[in-house]
């Protein structure tokens, strides 16, 4: 799969799973299935960072969103 795909994909999963932590926290649970897709997405980000030559800047990474989603639609 693309580095480009699953930098995106990563992005949105641990985006996503944040709010999920903070709720089974709040409400006194633990937060296994948050916690897993927390750590998987981190670990989709780190491959696509080290496979991407050159990796990713802050100013790539709306660039490379835009670029994904375009090939998508």
């Amino acid at each position: 799969m693309d580095p480009d795909t699953l930098f995106v994909i990563g992005l949105a999963l641990g985006v996503l799973s944040i709010p999920a932590v903070v709720s089974s926290i709040s409400k006194g649970d633990r937060p296994r299935i948050a916690t897993i897709t927390l750590m998987i997405a981190g670990a989709m980000v780190v491959w696509a960072m080290s496979n991407k030559p050159g990796g990713y800047t802050l100013e790539t990474i709306p660039a490379v969103v835009a670029k994904v989603l375009r090939d998508f639609t």
